[in-house]
């Protein structure tokens, strides 16, 4: 009978860094130090889950972004002008990625059931490597510590929406059968990814990007604003393909459950 063998999570909104902050902040101030250029929180935060260069791409092709470029610069924004936010970009997100290291509440439980469960752990990122090795031991020390973990730029085929690195994961953990695997995500993107694997996808509503709430907000707001958080969620991941959608991790469990019941009865993503 075949039960859930491997789950994959992404790092940022998902196990670690409530609301996804860290990058975020980082391309805001990217964009201002590398051109003097401002770009909001939000608009920071609508390519998440991409690769950080193709992410700074995206920014850039934003409708009002690329307006103001345009009236600011006279020009179109051009590669050599990503590769110069990046460049700033890299240095500041490995200098304070380790300050956004806190895990998001339930990852360590819900990580040490799946373990319990012989369920193997994998973990993939649109960090790339360098911002990864300096977010790891940090990750290790705080209580996540993946079997396996992929970052973007570890594979020349690239990351996400192809499914590379989640496919990655389960040549490195051993797994043989797409179907008996799930891919955690807080991104459109990400969901992407796992479902181009083949694999079983579960959306993350409110630890992580698309609500933006911090931790604090969480734990503090009312269930009118939750709800509206959640609606504001749930109306991006709406033509994603999700299989399921939580709030945060700590609801897996019953995900888990559930898909198992429908291993049992022959069910595939």
């Amino acid at each position: 009978m075949k039960q859930i063998q491997g789950v994959i999570f992404d790092l940022a909104g998902t196990v670690v860094d409530f609301g996804s902050f860290a990058p975020t902040t980082i391309f805001v101030e990217a964009f201002r130090r590398g051109f003097d250029f401002d770009i909001s929180l939000q608009e920071a935060r609508v390519p998440m889950g991409l690769g950080k260069w193709e992410h700074i791409k995206a920014v850039g092709e934003l409708p009002e972004v690329a307006q103001r470029w345009q009236t600011q610069f006279g020009r179109e924004m051009d590669e050599s002008d990503i590769d110069t936010i990046y460049d700033t970009f890299m240095p500041l997100q490995i200098a304070k990625v380790g300050e956004h290291a806190d895990l998001i509440p339930g990852t360590e439980d819900v990580v040490a059931g799946l373990r319990d469960q012989g369920i193997k752990i994998g973990a993939c990122t649109g960090y790339p490597r360098a911002v990864l090795d300096a977010l790891l031991p940090s990750l290790n020390h705080n209580g996540f510590t993946p079997d396996y973990v992929v970052a973007t730029d570890d594979l020349a085929a690239g990351g996400r929406p192809a499914a590379f690195m989640a496919l990655k994961n389960m040549l490195e953990l051993g797994l043989g059968d797409v179907t008996t695997c799930i891919k955690v995500d807080d991104s459109l993107p990400g969901i992407s990814e796992g479902l181009n694997a083949g694999m079983w996808t579960v959306a993350l509503l409110l630890s992580g990007n698309e609500a933006g709430l911090t931790q604090e907000q969480f734990e503090t707001s009312d269930e009118t604003t939750l709800a509206a958080a959640r609606e504001k969620a749930q109306k991006v991941f709406s033509t994603s393909g999700a299989h399921y959608e939580i709030d945060t991790i700590a609801d897996l469990p019953k995900v888990v459950a559930d898909i198992n019941l429908r291993l049992a009865k022959g069910e595939k993503p």
